[in-house]
C-alpha cells in the first residue's frame, strides 16, 4: 500500500505519495495563503490526494506547533495565521476517508533521520534543526517521544539565557528566540540598524566583521547551552543536526559543539549532519502512518 505525507510550512504546504519503500511517486505543493483558513488551505492538498491513482493506507501530517496530539489539533503556531485550534486530523479524515496521524514538523523530520537517515542504527537519537526557527525531536528505539502534553523535545522553548525578546508561544531567552535563523536576523538587524539577513550576517562573519563575530558567538553559545541541557537530560547516542544554517555552515555546528563540550562531562559527543534536506518532513510524516492500526 501507498501512504501520503503532508508537510505544513508557514509559506507553503507540500504533500507526497510514497510507495512501500518510501520512494516518492508523486509530489505537489501549494502556497499557504494567510488570507485563507487552515481548512481552506488544506483543501487544495486534500483534493490532490483524493485524486491520486495510488491506493493509500493513510496520511501523516507534520505541522508547526504547539499541537494537541491527543485530540489532533493545531493550537496556535506563531507562523500559521488562521490555523488556531484547527481540528486538522478529524478534518482530514472526514475529507479523505483515510486514517490520519499528526505530529510536530521538527518531530517528523527527526523521525525520518532516526529511522532512515543519519540516525539509523542508533537507539537514542536527538534531532536539532537550525533554520528559520530552531526545532528538535527525540526518538528512542524507533519511537517518537511526545510527552504527556505533546511538548517533549520541544527544545525551541528551552530557556538558555536572560534575553527578553519573545514572540507568541515562545519563552524569553529560549533557544528559538536566541539561536534560530529568525533570531539571528533580528539580532543582526538591531545591531546594524537596518534589515540584515542571516546570510549577510554569515558573510560578514566570514569577512572578519567584529559585530558579526560577536552575534554568532552569542547565538552559538545559546545553542551550546541547549545541547548541554539535552545531554544531561537525555544523553543520546547521536545528535543529528539539520536545517539550512547547519547545511550551509557546517563550521558553525562544530563551533557550537566545541562550546557545548565545556559544559559536558564526557570525552566526546557524536554530532552528525542530517542526511535529508527539504524532504525530511515529508518522509517523517509518511512514517507516522501505521498500516496495522
Amino acid at each position: 500500500m501507498y501512504r501520503a505525507g503532508i508537510d505544513i510550512g508557514g509559506t507553503q504546504l507540500r504533500a507526497a505519495i510514497f510507495d512501500e519503500d518510501y520512494n516518492i511517486v508523486d509530489i505537489f505543493k501549494t502556497v499557504n495563503d494567510p488570507a485563507k483558513t487552515g481548512a481552506e488551505n488544506m483543501d487544495i492538498l486534500l483534493e490532490r490526494i483524493n485524486a491520486s491513482p495510488y491506493p493509500l493506507s493513510g496520511i501523516g501530517i507534520g505541522s508547526p506547533g504547539p499541537l494537541d496530539l491527543k485530540n489532533g489539533l493545531v493550537l496556535n503556531p506563531p507562523n500559521l495565521k488562521g490555523w488556531d485550534n484547527f481540528a486538522i486530523v478529524s478534518y482530514t479524515e472526514r475529507k479523505t476517508g483515510l486514517k490520519t496521524w499528526l505530529n510536530n514538523d521538527a518531530n517528523v523530520a527527526g523521525y525520518a533521520e532516526a529511522l532512515r537517515g543519519a540516525g539509523k542504527g542508533y537507539d537514542s537519537v536527538v534531532f536539532i534543526g537550525i533554520s528559520t526557527g530552531l526545532g528538535g525531536s527525540y526518538v528512542y528505539k524507533g519511537e517518537l517521544i511526545n510527552g504527556a502534553h505533546s511538548n517533549a523535545s520541544e527544545f525551541y522553548n528551552m530557556i538558555v539565557n536572560d534575553d527578553t525578546y519573545h514572540h507568541r508561544s515562545a519563552n524569553p531567552g529560549s533557544l528559538n528566540e536566541t539561536a534560530g535563523g529568525t533570531a539571528m536576523h533580528r539580532i543582526a538587524s538591531e545591531r546594524y540598524g537596518r534589515e540584515t539577513s542571516t546570510k549577510e550576517l554569515f558573510d560578514r562573519y566570514d569577512a572578519g566583521d567584529a559585530a558579526a563575530r560577536e552575534i554568532l558567538e552569542f547565538t552559538s553559545e545559546s545553542l551550546a547551552r541547549g545541547i548541554a541541557n539535552i545531554f544531561y537530560t537525555i544523553d543520546p547516542d547521536v545528535y543529528v543536526v539539520g536545517g539550512s544554517v547547519a547545511i550551509y555552515h557546517p563550521w558553525y555546528v562544530e563551533m557550537v559543539k566545541q562550546k557545548a563540550m565545556r559544559y559536558i562531562v564526557a570525552d566526546d559527543i557524536l554530532v552528525v549532519p542530517a542526511q535529508f534536506d527539504d524532504d525530511a518532513g515529508l518522509i517523517g510524516a509518511a512514517l507516522l502512518v501505521q498500516e496495522d492500526e
